[in-house]
């Protein structure tokens, strides 16, 4: 059966990508679980539609992304987290709370998944995390995690 991806399916595919399943692992997992649906005539151009609208989104956070990155430098992303006597954290930060912490102080909104910190961040202090906005775009962004 073929049937076209509403968002990324480990092992199976990415978002608006055209895969065959099995006709059981599409009816019973997939389409119930609102991950896909049937590659019929109608679904295909509603889906490419809506790819057309994400990306051309995207393109227009990517033409105010580089201002944002400098604002960025200019001024590090402060974290808040709850520490023990010693400055550690309880926990760690992670890249929810970052993606968090860029919406509320630099006014644009990422998807988390697109944020990766190739650090554990158990202590406070100054880290960096990678930005990846596709097409060769990554961009390191520094921020601070300090006690709430």
């Amino acid at each position: 059966m073929e049937i076209i991806l509403l968002q990324d399916v480990k092992g199976l595919g990415e978002q608006f990508q055209t895969v065959v399943v099995k006709p059981g692992y599409a009816r019973n997992y997939l389409i119930p679980q609102k991950m896909a649906v049937i590659a019929n005539r109608a679904n295909k151009s509603t889906v490419a539609e809506r790819a057309k609208q994400i990306q051309i989104k995207e393109m227009r956070i990517l033409q105010g992304i580089e201002a944002v990155v400098e604002r960025i430098k200019q001024n590090p992303l402060k974290i808040g987290a709850k520490v023990g006597a010693t400055d550690k954290i309880f926990g760690s930060v992670t890249n929810v709370q970052l993606a968090d912490a860029i919406k509320q102080q630099a006014g644009i909104e990422i998807d988390r998944r697109r944020i990766t910190i190739p650090d554990d961040v158990k202590v406070l202090g100054e880290y960096a995390a990678v930005v990846d906005f596709g097409e060769g775009r990554r961009y390191e962004v520094a921020f601070e995690v300090v006690a709430e």
